[in-house]
């Protein structure tokens, strides 16, 4: 992947590569107490308090008391690890649960998609969803700009993008019209990334109300952004 960084280097995803296990003898001399998973933590920390732009190994390294060289037991490139915190990052958004399955219904009188009431309803659960992504945009401002630099295909990038398709599959829309609205949904969640910070509250609201009501028109479901904003 290329990154703004590095344009004329390209890569492999760390989740796209399998890395060897290191020989008996050489595992036996790399430093204790360290992991990756804790490497990990540490570069999420390093983050939050420094900011992407002075992230560097070094840097890292002298906050968990170790040499620079050491780090590179666990992971191959400073990309590899900066993926590897990008996911565990995501992996704080607290996912909607899947919602309850319809029952089956005779052919003569298919179930009609509507907005339901309470929370449970897709238009709810879409909100909560957003409006957790934008609290993770605010507290971890780094994670914007790895999104677009990175593939973000890591297990809770997965999670969070299959819990995005099954609030979609929820709106009654039919297949093609869900991708568009999945597609939607992912510009502008990852469009308000970058102005997270800057962005009122009210304005973010708005801006998904006006995004639901138009995923409830398509469906041809009525009321639907109202209807979320109550459950809010």
């Amino acid at each position: 992947m290329v990154t703004a960084a590095d344009p004329e280097e390209t890569r492999t995803s760390v989740w796209l590569t399998a890395r060897p296990a290191a020989p008996a003898r050489r595992r036996s001399e790399a430093p204790s107490g360290l992991d990756r998973e804790r490497i990990t933590a540490a570069t999420v920390r390093l983050l939050d308090a420094e900011g992407l732009g002075r992230f560097s190994m070094r840097r890292l390294a002298a906050e968990l008391g170790v040499t620079a060289m050491s780090l590179y037991w666990y992971v191959d490139t400073k990309h590899d690890l900066l993926e590897l915190a990008l996911d565990r990052a995501l992996g704080e958004l607290a996912l909607p649960a899947a919602p309850d399955p319809k029952p089956e219904s005779p052919p003569e009188s298919p179930p009609e998609a509507g907005p339901g009431t309470g929370p449970a309803a897709w238009p709810g659960r879409l909100r909560v969803l957003a409006c957790g992504y934008r609290k993770l945009l605010v507290a971890h401002p780094w994670v914007a700009p790895l999104t677009a630099a990175y593939p973000n295909i890591g297990p809770h990038a997965r999670a969070f993008d299959a819990a995005l398709q099954r609030l979609l599959d929820a709106t009654g829309l039919a297949e093609a019209r869900r991708t568009g609205a999945h597609l939607a949904v992912s510009y502008f969640l990852h469009g308000c990334g970058g102005a997270a910070r800057r962005l009122p509250e009210r304005d973010f609201r708005l801006a998904l109300d006006v995004l639901i009501a138009g995923i409830g028109g398509v469906a041809g479901i009525g009321g639907v952004a109202g209807s979320a904003a109550k459950t809010a």
